[in-house]
């Protein structure tokens, strides 16, 4: 039998991947909405994490057979009870949207990516292009916010917030830009790219962490707050539970990790333009939002033990059937060197 601190670990493997199974497309979609230059530096790069989408399906299906071991609610709900939206409670209708829901980003990034790569072809091609890529940051809301719904907000029942959908969206968002650049770094410095990535590429990456480094403090802070002042009884007993419980010390690395260093670091223009440093704020940024996810799923009662052993090795087991199947994507497409 897993304990549920320990089946807490794959449900946190499972979000890291389908973020980053999607967030690619988001990216792309959203610099070229916003006609920034630099995407063409990028972009292949960043849609080659599609590649990850039958690895994060794979997982969600684990996981809606694990049922009661991922859904701590399962049978302990009934329809009478006063919970946040009592009909949401349900296993056949979660497992319905969050299949529905994946396949839906699938498709649609799947015709995102080929339009993208004959969208300079023709005026009709661009068009067509374009037209896709107005929705896809629509979806990734859209989508976004039903997962951190279903996997963190409403694991227990009678806590709900309005903004916790957009907090985990760009927490999770911050997270990708952290990976795409240390993973753009280390692609060039081991000359793995058929096409090197230029260097100013990384100071607008500190930009983009820097900026949403802050909006995700700024949501934090805004459902703390109205939590804390409000005095909003079981909301109240939830952040409490995990910022004093057993998992308090992953509670305040988070916060360390993820606004202390990067502000006090990039807020500043010459660390924005040191790689070395950009480096070190992106892995501070990813074990930060590490801690977030696995705190937020496994500390709702703020009981249990920190299975770092198991968190290792599952961890390491998903990453490396992760690596292989982007690895096997770029080679398809030739943007790395056999």
């Amino acid at each position: 039998m897993i304990s549920y601190s320990n089946w807490a670990v794959l449900s946190v493997n499972f979000l890291v991947v389908l973020c980053l199974s999607f967030a690619g497309v988001a990216l792309s979609s959203v610099l070229y909405l916003v006609g920034a230059k630099w995407r063409f530096e990028v972009r292949q790069l960043a849609v080659s994490l599609f590649a990850l989408f039958p690895l994060a399906f794979v997982l969600l299906i684990v996981l809606l057979v694990g049922g009661e071991h991922t859904f701590p609610w399962i049978g302990h709900v009934t329809h009478d009870e006063d919970v946040h939206m009592p009909g949401w409670y349900t296993l056949p209708l979660l497992a319905t949207r969050e299949i529905i829901g994946m396949l839906t980003v699938i498709y649609l990034s799947w015709v995102f990516i080929k339009r993208q790569e004959v969208s300079e072809r023709s005026p009709e091609d661009a068009a067509r292009f374009h037209h896709i890529a107005t929705w896809i940051p629509f979806f990734y809301v859209l989508y976004g916010t039903m997962v951190a719904w279903d996997f963190e907000m409403t694991l227990k029942p009678s806590w709900h917030s309005a903004i916790y959908g957009m907090q985990n969206i760009v927490s999770n968002f911050n997270m990708f830009l952290a990976f795409l650049v240390i993973w753009i770094y280390v692609l060039n410095t081991r000359s793995k790219l058929v096409r090197q990535v230029k260097e100013y590429v990384y100071n607008y990456m500190a930009q983009m962490m820097l900026a949403f480094t802050l909006l995700w403090m700024y949501t934090f802070f805004a459902q703390y707050l109205t939590i804390w002042y409000g005095n909003i009884g079981d909301e109240l007993d939830r952040v409490q539970a995990m910022q004093n419980g057993d998992y308090s010390v992953l509670w305040w690395s988070m916060i360390f990790l993820k606004f202390v260093i990067p502000f006090a670091v990039l807020v500043f223009p010459v660390s924005r333009h040191n790689t070395s440093i950009i480096m070190g704020v992106a892995g501070a940024i990813i074990v930060g939002t590490l801690f977030e996810r696995y705190t937020w799923v496994a500390g709702i009662n703020g009981t249990g033990t920190i299975p770092v052993v198991w968190g290792i090795g599952v961890t390491a087991v998903v990453a490396f059937i992760g690596f292989k199947l982007v690895a096997a994507a770029m080679r398809r497409n030739h943007l790395i060197r056999s």
